[in-house]
C-alpha cells in the first residue's frame, strides 16, 4: 500500500511538473509573439527619438508623447519575463542577461537610436 502511495506522489508530481514546463513555454510563446507584433512601433518609436534602449536592456521614455508609455511598460514587461526565463537556464540573474542584451542591442541599433552607455549617459548612435 505505501509503495502505491509513493509511485502515486510521484507521477502526480510528474505530472504537474510536465503542466508547468508547458504552460511556461506557452507563456513564453506568447511573449515572443506580442513582442514580435510591438516592433515596428518600437521602431517608430526609436526614429523618432521618442523613445530609447537603456544599459539594462528595456526600453525607456525620452520624450516622447502619445502612447510611448505604455508601448514601453508593455515591452519592459515581456522582456523583463524572457530574461527572468534565459537566467533561470543559464544561472545568470536577469539583470546581468538584460545587460548584456543591452550590449548586443546597442551593436545592433541603426542609426539615430538613443542609446545608454553603462555610465548611464546618453548618446545617439
Amino acid at each position: 500500500m505505501k509503495t502505491i502511495l509513493i509511485r502515486l506522489c510521484f507521477v502526480v508530481g510528474a505530472f504537474f511538473a510536465t503542466v508547468a514546463i508547458t504552460r511556461a513555454a506557452e507563456d513564453l510563446g506568447a511573449v515572443k509573439a506580442r513582442i514580435e507584433q510591438r516592433l515596428p512601433k518600437l521602431d517608430s518609436l526609436k526614429a523618432g527619438g521618442a523613445i530609447g534602449e537603456n544599459n539594462r536592456g528595456l526600453v525607456e521614455v525620452r520624450g516622447g508623447g502619445g502612447d510611448a508609455a505604455s508601448v514601453v511598460a508593455d515591452e519592459n514587461h515581456d522582456r523583463e519575463t524572457v530574461y527572468a526565463a534565459i537566467g533561470k537556464q543559464t544561472g545568470a540573474s536577469p539583470d546581468g542577461v538584460g545587460r548584456a542584451r543591452a550590449k548586443q542591442i546597442a551593436a545592433n541599433s541603426a542609426a539615430g537610436v538613443w542609446l545608454q552607455h553603462e555610465d548611464g549617459s546618453w548618446y545617439k548612435k
